[in-house]
């Protein structure tokens, strides 16, 4: 059965833009009691200002001693989205300094894995946990070898997860190309005019929004007949 989520305890690690943002907007526009958390104090206080209501608290997922105490003084809670990410891994694997793709996995591999094997214990039974990887995990382009294992590794690890934590439920939503800040490492031209070229050759026309991933996690929080599951969400980039 889907669910209401007022009243419902969610965190979101990782949500202080982009794709967390956006699912905590969703969530406490449903009356969700929703903390969302970050590394950057200056962030999340921008988060408070841009959605009222919602508790922040500064928190590196790479600190496992800060995530246990964390989760500690929460107590119980519904719902756990963790939106953590990394920026480092990408590019041609023979140029690939290999430190930069072991930064990219203590930037995102590690800090997932951390928040959610912290967080297990005070997961309400019937609550759900929703990972954000990247289609880069399947999508065999040229650069991405890289990306493909960090991602690649945490969409492995769902289905196993989905077995051994039930009742509990766990998912991941891969998202494609998004106009999330992940991208401004690119000068604003060169951005626009990547995600031109992305759009002129995916399906559906034009690269995605935080507020289309955000819609599939809260398919994922809210349907308590799916678990296990890695949901695409990728404007075809797949295909």
């Amino acid at each position: 059965m889907s669910e209401s989520f007022e009243s419902k305890k969610v965190i979101i690690a990782g949500g202080s833009s982009g794709i967390g943002l956006a699912t905590a907007a969703k969530l406490a526009g449903e009356k969700a009691h929703v903390t969302v958390t970050g590394r950057s104090a200056a962030r999340l206080a921008d988060a408070a200002k841009i959605i009222p209501g919602i508790h922040t608290a500064a928190l590196d997922s790479g600190n496992r001693k800060d995530l246990n105490a964390f989760f500690d003084t929460r107590g119980n809670f519904d719902h756990l989205v963790i939106a953590v990410s990394g920026s480092k891994g990408a590019g041609k694997f023979a140029d690939l300094p290999l430190e930069e793709l072991r930064d990219g996995f203590e930037g995102k591999f590690w800090p997932q894995l951390n928040t959610l094997q912290a967080a297990l214990p005070y997961v309400n039974k019937g609550g759900s946990i929703t990972l954000i990887t990247a289609i880069s995990a399947i999508s065999r382009a040229p650069g991405v070898s890289g990306l493909a294992a960090i991602n690649g590794a945490l969409e492995l690890m769902i289905p196993s997860l989905a077995k051994e934590i039930q009742p509990l439920r766990i998912n991941a939503v891969s998202p494609g190309v998004v106009n999330t800040p992940w991208w401004d490492f690119l000068p604003a031209d060169v951005k626009d005019d990547t995600f031109a070229k992305y759009a002129a050759q995916l399906p559906v026309g034009r690269v995605g929004e935080p507020d289309d991933v955000a819609d599939a996690i809260l398919f994922l929080i809210r349907n308590g007949n799916v678990t296990g599951t890695v949901v695409r969400c990728d404007g075809g980039l797949s295909l």
